[in-house]
């Protein structure tokens, strides 16, 4: 299981959507996949999650985590080897150790957390909660908004990611980030 969530070697930069539900993750990661002309990965738990709550009316479980990890993880793998310069992805496996830890009063499997810390990003891009929340079959957070968004700001700075944060409109939350991505693009 172990090898199913590492991150294989890549020449591209990557750079990771991150922060709390409905907070334009999503948006902007294909915003910025067009921008680039190149790949982005798609967060693989939305897709795993809203087939169980399709299926069986059911959210999500501490059993579910690390599938999801490793889904989420074989995408990021399978689209680094075609992207171009660089890689935009929705999401990671820290993420997932931050729901891990906010819905399972703590908890996250270490190996999840193991592979959660040892993946490397050159860039977090931690999407601000001053957009309106959408409601949808799987979010359920609306009034934790920022309860949540300071535990994925407060894992950034504990594990000393490198990572700016986008707020405002989708347009100064795009350019917020270009700006930033070309300076490690030395563009």
């Amino acid at each position: 299981m172990e090898e199913n969530l590492k991150q294989i070697g890549s020449n591209c930069l990557k750079v990771v959507l991150f922060g709390p539900e409905s907070s334009g993750k999503t948006t902007l990661s294909k915003d910025l996949a067009n921008y680039y002309n190149t790949n982005w990965v798609k967060e693989y738990a939305r897709d795993y999650l809203q087939r169980k709550w399709d299926n069986e009316k059911k959210i999500c479980e501490l059993k579910d985590l690390l599938p999801i990890a490793k889904g989420q993880i074989k995408l990021e793998n399978q689209l680094s080897k075609l992207a171009n310069r660089i890689l935009i992805c929705d999401t990671d496996l820290l993420e997932t150790k931050v729901y891990s830890e906010t819905y399972f009063d703590g908890y996250c499997d270490p190996i999840l957390e193991k592979y959660a810390l040892n993946n490397n990003y050159d860039l977090y891009i931690l999407t601000d909660i001053d957009i309106p929340w959408e409601k949808d079959d799987l979010r359920d957070k609306p009034l934790e908004r920022q309860k949540m968004f300071d535990a994925f700001k407060e894992t950034l700075n504990k594990y000393n990611k490198p990572y700016i944060l986008v707020s405002g409109s989708k347009s100064n939350r795009l350019e917020t980030a270009i700006k930033e991505i070309n300076k490690l693009l030395d563009i």
